[in-house]
């Protein structure tokens, strides 16, 4: 539609440049149409009496315009906006008095819809992030879409149109005011006069053709620049005062030969140059039109989904020019959903630049998923989203720069020769406070759904922020409600074997997560590895095995310490202990996130700290590789706090004795009747450098 009214309007100027503007000096103003509503005046051929040829109602008492029952907010030269406000349950019918004879709504509205027996196409919008009031609260069972209706030719759309979409009401709509800006909960109609051009409009007019359903053409009259009126014949003619030599003068051979001729000369000259720039210009036209519906998506996907906070928005161009057009010497890595870059947007510092590998519907949910939730939250162990980018087809977001890459990177020692055992834990206690602060502390609770090492980023501190909230989901807010269903997603050897069974997701299936994480910490092993014996390719197994018998020194990593101290032994064990329970198969003994976090803070501040070592582990900047506390001091004391059984509400604090007690694990999984669950303390010798034993401290856990 852009294309073809630009070609419309460039040939109308080529056809009426060449000659001199016609001026005139008497003005037809009808005098059997009122455009005055209480102290507004509307144009031609506008009007609220019997004699216009667009009527409106006019509400005297509030000097409100109206059609029907709808506020008329602005009336252009081209165009009528009309108030929509959101309103549940309203029948597609009720907006039938906007499909009139010489107005109707224009293709470039989208029309949200409800109770539909199938999902709209045409908008970019996805339902269940729309902000539409109340009515996804009160009709959560009912199919909301975004419904445009696509270009078959015509201008404007019929009231068919939206009857035929198979939903039963309509909410609201976002009309489209131009290529940059959007006007909500209103509705944009087209309007026309009909018959020809030579009995409708006055001379020194442009005639803006507008394409009907049926294929035949409305007229809309517009005066040319330097000209005043509305170029309607029975409204107010284009004029302008005489000079020179005007139309008449030149057609009544009143100019001179020389004034002939340059008038003449311009014309050609202008033709020309209209024609050779003809081809550009609508070459321009044509690409910006293209873009001009992605872009208005893009805005709204950003209004809905980050709300009232404010999200920048970079051009493809920014993004290009800071990764250098996407070069492999600024790649920082690959993940599942895209490649992520490092840059130099502004202010000569560095963001991580993720551009999402696929272009398809899930895609933008995701991201929109993404800006949504991180634009909510403000959390120091958090990571920080700084803008995006959502243009030609790309889908790209840009985050806070952490120059030291991820957890996982440095446990794999891909980075360096591996963290300190206080570095370890410090990270360890960080990431589950920004868990914890998900699950507990906003509203509605945000479930991560893919905790991992790889998902955990450390700034040049080292200090932990969790990243990747594509996956992420809200919980519910009600008590009864202690899951939500939807199907199982994440990183296998992470995924909560519950929530992969029966398709419930609730924040246990996050504790569960964050238990293999713990592993890692202490192990350093790869989560999946076919390399391993069948019966231990899963890493969770292959520690809850090690755990159960007491053989926790066997999967250390012998890269955190060669010396052991009794504190880093202890405090190790201790980290075992929590990610046992974070890694039970039921849900109601898998401790909250809270908890979690409570008892590594207990365990880095476990002892005492010698003063010379100055040293934090919450919060902190310190990479020493000294020991946080003694072995001494309380150790004994934090230890069996974590593992004391609760009474009345939360969840049920076992000793790994106590959890294989349980009747399920009376028998082994393979039926032969053997006890072989039980933990024995000489299952596994213990080097000479182990101090206190892990036995010893398997022995002390049960009450």
């Amino acid at each position: 539609m852009l294309v073809s009214r630009a070609i419309l309007i460039v040939l109308t100027a080529a056809t009426i440049i060449p000659a001199p503007l016609i001026s005139l000096t008497t003005a037809h103003n009808s005098t059997s149409c009122t455009r005055t509503c209480g102290v507004r005046t509307v144009r031609y051929p506008f009007g609220f009496s019997p004699g216009c040829p667009i009527r409106l109602n006019c509400i005297n008492s509030t000097g409100d315009i109206k059609i029907d029952k709808f506020q008329v907010l602005d009336i252009t030269q081209s165009s009528i906006f009309i108030k929509l406000p959101t309103r549940c349950n309203r029948s597609i019918s009720s907006i039938m008095p906007l499909f009139g004879s010489n107005y109707s709504p224009t293709r470039t509205n989208g029309f949200i819809l409800q109770n539909c027996k199938a999902p709209q196409k045409g908008c970019y919008e996805h339902t269940w992030f729309l902000d539409i009031g109340n009515c996804t609260e009160n009709h959560k069972g009912d199919n909301v879409s975004c419904f445009s209706p696509d270009n078959k030719g015509a201008d404007v759309i019929g009231y068919e149109a939206l009857n035929t979409t198979g939903c039963k009401f309509i909410q609201s709509s976002i009309a489209a005011v131009d290529a940059n800006s959007l006007m909500f909960k209103a509705v944009e109609l087209a309007w026309w006069l009909k018959g020809s051009p030579h009995e409708i409009c006055d001379v020194n007019v442009s005639i803006d053709n507008v394409t009907l359903i049926n294929g035949t053409k409305g007229i809309r009259c517009k005066c040319g620049d330097g000209f005043h009126g509305d170029g309607f014949i029975n409204g107010t003619p284009c004029w302008r005062a005489l000079s020179g030599c005007s139309s008449p003068r030149y057609f009544s051979h009143h100019c001179g030969r020389t004034a002939k001729l340059g008038i003449l000369m311009g014309g050609l000259v202008a033709g020309a140059f209209l024609i050779s720039g003809l081809t550009v210009i609508c070459y321009l036209i044509l690409r910006h039109s293209i873009s001009l519906r992605s872009r208005m998506s893009a805005k709204r996907l950003l209004h809905v989904a980050a709300g009232s906070t404010s999200v920048p928005l970079y051009t493809y161009k920014d993004i290009e020019r800071a990764t250098n057009g996407f070069s492999e010497r600024q790649k920082l890595g690959n993940g599942a959903y895209g490649t992520v870059y490092g840059g130099i947007l502004h202010n000569d510092e560095w963001v991580a630049i993720k551009r999402i590998r696929h272009r398809d519907a899930d895609s933008i949910d995701k991201v929109a998923n993404e800006i949504k939730l991180l634009s909510s939250v403000s959390h120091p162990n958090l990571v920080r989203l700084l803008g995006c980018c959502i243009e030609d087809g790309e889908q790209i977001l840009v985050y806070e720069f952490m120059p030291n890459g991820t957890l996982l990177q440095h446990l794999m020692k891909e980075r360096g020769t591996g963290l300190p055992w206080t570095v370890r834990l410090r990270i360890a206690a960080e990431t589950a406070r920004a868990i914890a602060y998900l699950h507990s502390e906003t509203n509605p609770p945000i479930f991560h759904r893919d905790v991992k090492s790889n998902n955990i980023l450390l700034d040049s501190q080292y200090n932990s922020k969790v990243a990747d909230f594509g996956l992420s989901r809200l919980g519910m807010t009600e008590a009864n409600d202690s899951h939500i269903s939807t199907a199982p997603q994440g990183t296998p050897g992470y995924l909560d074997p519950q929530y992969h069974q029966q398709f419930h997701l609730s924040d246990k299936s996050d504790v569960y997560s964050f238990g293999v994480v713990l592993v890692e910490i202490i192990t350093a092993l790869k989560v999946i590895d076919f390399r391993r014996p069948h019966s231990e390719v899963n890493l969770a197994a292959l520690a809850l095995d090690r755990i159960s018998r007491g053989c926790v020194d066997e999967i250390i990593d012998p890269s955190i310490d060669p010396h052991w101290d009794a504190w880093t032994l202890s405090s190790i064990h201790k980290v075992a202990e929590l990610a046992f329970r974070c890694l039970a198969h039921h849900w109601d003994l898998r401790p909250s996130m809270t908890e979690v976090a409570e008892e590594l803070e207990l365990i880095c501040f476990s002892g005492w700290a010698a003063p010379e070592d100055n040293m934090t582990c919450i919060g902190g900047s310190s990479v020493a590789s000294s020991s946080c506390a003694s072995p001494y001091g309380g150790s004994e004391k934090s230890f069996g706090r974590g593992l004391s059984a609760k009474k009345g509400g939360g969840s049920r604090r076992l000793s790994i004795q106590q959890y294989y007690r349980r009747p399920e694990y009376s028998q082994n999984s393979t039926g032969n009747g053997k006890d072989n669950s039980r933990i024995s303390a000489h299952n596994c010798q213990l080097s000479d450098k182990s101090s206190p034993s892990a036995a010893g401290l398997l022995q002390n856990m049960v009450p």
